[in-house]
């Protein structure tokens, strides 16, 4: 069974496929802290709760079935939703391509600055980067993990956006 195929059988099984896909990202996020040893950054965090919500929205519209309105608000909604986590994404491309020492070193872990920080203050040095932003520790056809999730985010908004705007 081919993706335009599951498209055409309606928006319902389309946004399922999107919530799985969000499911298995997420899944495989949490296999490789958990089972590989592999720490996420604040910037990592960020972007699995981007997929979070974008997969909780797929779910919430195979759930609803909307109509034509409805789904032309849900694939708007998923391809903003998924276009704000491919940024956080970029943002982590970009620190990881930047020459070594140029990046501030490891600052305080994300649930500490949240406990003592402001959230914009927090917002704020996450996005400017630390140390532990810069490493790359896995890579997977010569990306790194945060491009995959780039690629994964563009590609899931992409689909969001097709499964919820065509005519059924």
């Amino acid at each position: 069974m081919t993706l335009a195929s599951v498209a055409a059988l309606g928006r319902r099984p389309g946004n399922l496929l999107g919530f799985a896909a969000c499911a298995l990202l997420l899944g495989y996020a949490y296999l490789s802290q958990y089972a590989l040893g592999l720490e996420p950054c604040p910037l990592c965090i960020l972007q699995r709760v981007a997929v979070l919500v974008v997969g909780l929205v797929f779910l919430a519209a195979a759930l609803h079935a909307p109509g034509r309105r409805g789904g032309a608000f849900y694939g708007l909604l998923l391809a903003v939703l998924a276009l704000l986590g491919a940024a956080i994404a970029a943002r982590h491309v970009w620190i990881t391509a930047q020459p070594p020492g140029t990046v501030a070193d490891c600052g305080a872990s994300l649930d500490y600055m949240l406990e003592v920080l402001p959230l914009a203050d927090v917002m704020t040095k996450v996005f400017t980067g630390s140390g532990e932003c810069g490493t790359i520790d896995w890579r997977f056809l010569g990306l790194s993990m945060p491009a995959w999730v780039l690629v994964w985010l563009l590609a899931l908004g992409a689909w969001g956006l097709w499964v919820n705007l065509r005519r059924s």
